[in-house]
C-alpha cells in the first residue's frame, strides 16, 4: 500500500480492499475496526518489545530509558555517517552518543555536521547546534523543535543544500497525499511546486512567507497526520536554515555550492 497506509484506519481500509484512506474518529479501532469489529493494531516494533517483557517483566522494561519515554527504540540511522544500520538502544541516548558510538561518526567528523532529520522525513531538521545535546526521547526532542517519530535518523553534512533535500522532501508528499482533505491534497502541491521553483533558480520574492502561510493553512486541519507531515518540515526548515532560502531566492542558486 502507499504511505498514508501507515496510518491505522487507512490501513484498515485497504485489508478491506477500499482506497486507502484514513477514517474520521472517533469510532476507533478498538471499537469498530476491520469489517466493523474490534481491532488492535500495533506497530512491528512495539509487539517485538513483548517477549523481553513477558521474559524479564514489565517493571525491568519500565526501567530502561528515561522518564515518560522507558523501554528501548531502534534507530535506523543512515545518510552521512560512516557506519549506517539499526541500533537497538535504550530512550534517552544522547544523539551524539548514538553517531559517533554506534553509527562511526559523521562523515567527515562532527564539524562537518550541518544537521539531522531525528525521526523520518516528516520531522523538522535539527541544526548542528541543536545536535550537541540533545537526547534521543519523546520530550527532549519535542524542546528542541523537532519530534522522534518513526526513529529513522537521517544526517546531512555540510555538503547538503537544504533547499534541495525539502523539495524531494515535498514532491514525496505530494505524490503520497490520498487527496481526501483539500488543505493536504492542494497544499503538498503548492508547497512541492514552489520549493521546487526556489530549488531550481526560480525564486520570487514572497515565496518563503507563503509557503509559511501554507504551512499554518495544512497543519491541524486534515483527517490524519499527512498534513502535518507535510507541513513541519517545511516550517522546520526555513526557521533553522532561513538564510538558505534567503540565498536561492536572491542568487538563483545554492549558498553551499
Amino acid at each position: 500500500g502507499a504511505y498514508v497506509c501507515g496510518e491505522e484506519t487507512a490501513l484498515l481500509e485497504s485489508l478491506e480492499g477500499k482506497k486507502g484512506q484514513p477514517r474520521v474518529k472517533p469510532p476507533f479501532p478498538a471499537n469498530v475496526g476491520l469489517w466493523g469489529g474490534p481491532t488492535v493494531i500495533n506497530n512491528v516494533e512495539t509487539l517485538a518489545s513483548i517477549p523481553g517483557i513477558m521474559e524479564a517483566g514489565g517493571a525491568w522494561y519500565a526501567g530502561l530509558g528515561v522518564e515518560k519515554s522507558s523501554g528501548t527504540k531502534i534507530f535506523s540511522v543512515s545518510g552521512h555517517v560512516n557506519r549506517p544500520g539499526n541500533h537497538e538502544v535504550e530512550m534517552g541516548i544522547s544523539l551524539r552518543t548514538l553517531l559517533e558510538e554506534y553509527a562511526g561518526g559523521v562523515r567527515g567528523g562532527w564539524d562537518n555536521l550541518k544537521g539531522v532529520i531525528p525521526g523520518g522525513s516528516s520531522s523538522p531538521i535539527l541544526t548542528r547546534e541543536a545536535c550537541e545535546t540533545v537526547k534521543m526521547d519523546y520530550d527532549s526532542i519535542a524542546r528542541a523543535g523537532s519530534m522522534l517519530g518513526s526513529g529513522a535518523v537521517v544526517v546531512l553534512d555540510k555538503s547538503v543544500c537544504v533547499v534541495r533535500a525539502l523539495a524531494r522532501i515535498s514532491r514525496f508528499y505530494r505524490h503520497e497525499s490520498c487527496g481526501q482533505c483539500t488543505p493536504c491534497r492542494e497544499g503538498t502541491g503548492w508547497m512541492a511546486q514552489i520549493v521546487t521553483r526556489i530549488e531550481a533558480g526560480g525564486g520570487r520574492a514572497g515565496d518563503i512567507e507563503l509557503l509559511e502561510e501554507l504551512c499554518g493553512n495544512i497543519s491541524g486541519k486534515t483527517i490524519c497526520a499527512l498534513g502535518d507531515a507535510a507541513a513541519m518540515p517545511v516550517a522546520g526548515a526555513i526557521r533553522a536554515f532561513r538564510e538558505e532560502f534567503v540565498y536561492h531566492v536572491e542568487h538563483g542558486r545554492c549558498m553551499v555550492e
